[in-house]
């Protein structure tokens, strides 16, 4: 017989590929750039898709993104890389965890300063928020994107997985985070479609990984001729004869 996960963590790898689906879904529309277009910015946050998708897509995503993510290091706790998936896990986890925080704020403080910007006072738009918010955005993502390529070699080298499950996985990290999130907001402050494409390459590996836990591969065994086959003595036909 395989050892099969337990329920709990074969439900909770379908966690992943829903936050990848999620995530691309959140980020298909990126909002125009307040500094050049601040009325189009004002009106583009201050709709109920924005609310929808932020409270949806990037919230909802992220919180399934650290059920799925503490599946995922229970599954590989079972493989040849335990310790570096459980570690990479926690590490992970953590990064989305303290996303949670700026994804809140952009969440809910960032349409009301929209809908005050439309009703006539312009000056809302001065309103700066602290650098801790800065700063635990990319606090958030460096965890993020360290942990998930951990995890990534964690998933090549398990033993669990084919080994492009892994790699898939490693790149959707670097796509996403580096060349979608840190990228957009040194550049138009706005989801990229790299983000997108890390998003779907998120879907792609953590869809394949729930599937593969679903269906373990059977330990080999003496009707299929495994080890015990291998190690069962050979009958002689000198000395096992009859007299």
């Amino acid at each position: 017989m395989a050892n099969k996960p337990s329920t709990a963590i074969r439900v909770g790898l379908w966690a992943l590929p829903l936050y990848g689906a999620l995530t691309a879904w959140s980020s298909i529309d990126p909002q125009p750039d307040s500094s050049t277009d601040p009325e189009g910015w004002a009106r583009f946050v201050s709709t109920n898709s924005y609310l929808v998708s932020h409270l949806v897509g990037s919230t909802g995503g992220t919180i399934l993104a650290i059920l799925g993510t503490m599946a995922l290091g229970g599954y590989l706790a079972g493989g040849r890389s335990a310790r570096l998936g459980v570690a990479a896990m926690v590490i992970a986890v953590a990064g989305h965890a303290v996303l949670l925080i700026p994804a809140a704020i952009s969440t809910f403080a960032t349409p009301a300063i929209g809908r005050a910007y439309l009703a006539g006072f312009t000056d809302v738009m001065q309103i700066t928020f602290s650098g801790t918010v800065d700063a635990t955005l990319m606090l958030g993502v460096l965890l993020a994107l360290v942990g998930n390529v951990l995890l990534g070699v964690a998933m090549w080298r398990s033993g669990l997985l084919p080994v492009w499950v892994g790699a898939v996985w490693a790149i959707s990290a670097l796509v996403f985070y580096v060349l979608g999130v840190v990228l957009g907001q040194v550049t138009t402050g706005a989801s990229l479609p790299t983000q997108i494409a890390g998003a779907l390459l998120i879907v792609v590996s953590g869809a394949w990984t729930a599937w593969v836990a679903q269906h373990p591969r059977p330990d080999p065994s003496p009707s299929t001729g495994g080890p015990a086959d291998r190690n069962r003595p050979v009958p002689n036909a000198r000395t096992d004869a009859a007299p």
